[in-house]
């Protein structure tokens, strides 16, 4: 099966151009944000949210392109060369390997939009993805963001928003 290799680079610098995109928003809200140079990392991005009482918290993020639906997966090789080999297997985003996926959304205005869903959610969702549609209410919620390793209220507020039964 013959790919244009177009295609795959267009994915590949989508995707690169997404993760400065998420920063850049974040960057201006938070401050203390940062790329994560780890190649074999499974998340993208360091957040340090200051607490009430001054303390220090550290989210892990996983940006992914978000056009139609939000991916939970990483660890396979997108783009031309599928049949790369390597350690890495295909996984599901959860608590483990980061504490938010943020998907970006380009919108039809050319602005952007950050979807805000907390690994602890998508445990819960026991799926590999999630139409935009389902999820409009995490759509640059950023109280999502800040409490997105707090269980119980994510649970909740997913529940309200009706994203968990």
């Amino acid at each position: 099966m013959s790919r244009n290799p177009e295609t795959g680079k267009e994915a590949a610098v989508t995707g690169f151009a997404n993760q400065h995109i998420a920063v850049g928003l974040l960057m201006k809200r938070y401050q203390n944000v940062s790329l994560v140079d780890l190649p074999l990392s499974t998340y993208d991005i360091i957040l340090v949210l200051k607490g009430i009482e001054g303390n220090e918290e550290i989210l892990r993020a996983q940006v992914k392109t978000a056009s139609k639906d939000l991916k939970f997966t990483g660890g396979q090789r997108g783009g031309v060369d599928r049949q790369y080999k390597s350690d890495v297997k295909v996984y599901r985003q959860n608590t483990q390997t980061a504490d938010v996926v943020i998907g970006v959304h380009e919108n039809a205005d050319g602005s952007y939009s950050l979807y805000f869903m907390p690994t602890c959610l998508i445990e819960v969702l026991n799926q590999d993805s999630i139409s935009l549609r389902k999820i409009e209410a995490l759509k640059d919620n950023f109280e999502m963001l800040e409490h997105c390793k707090d269980w119980e209220w994510v649970l909740t507020e997913a529940k309200k928003a009706g994203i968990l039964k």
